[in-house]
């Protein structure tokens, strides 16, 4: 997070503020689609079903 200049409060806020997500890749992963500092973003998530949580990957400013 400290790498790409984000807190866990502004990725919480990025996955409140969602505006799409499709399916990655990698089998059991989801791309969620939203803002940071007014940039596109994209957040990688695993959902846990076992414990009900959504696992952050990772996240990246998107180029367009």
């Amino acid at each position: 997070m400290l790498d790409r200049d984000f807190t866990e409060v502004d990725m919480r806020r990025m996955l409140e503020d969602a505006g799409g997500y499709r399916q990655d890749v990698v089998e059991g992963r989801w791309v969620i689609e939203t803002l940071h500092d007014l940039r596109p973003w994209e957040v990688i998530v695993e959902p846990d079903s076992l414990d009900q949580i959504v696992v952050v990957i990772t996240a990246y400013a998107v180029d367009r």
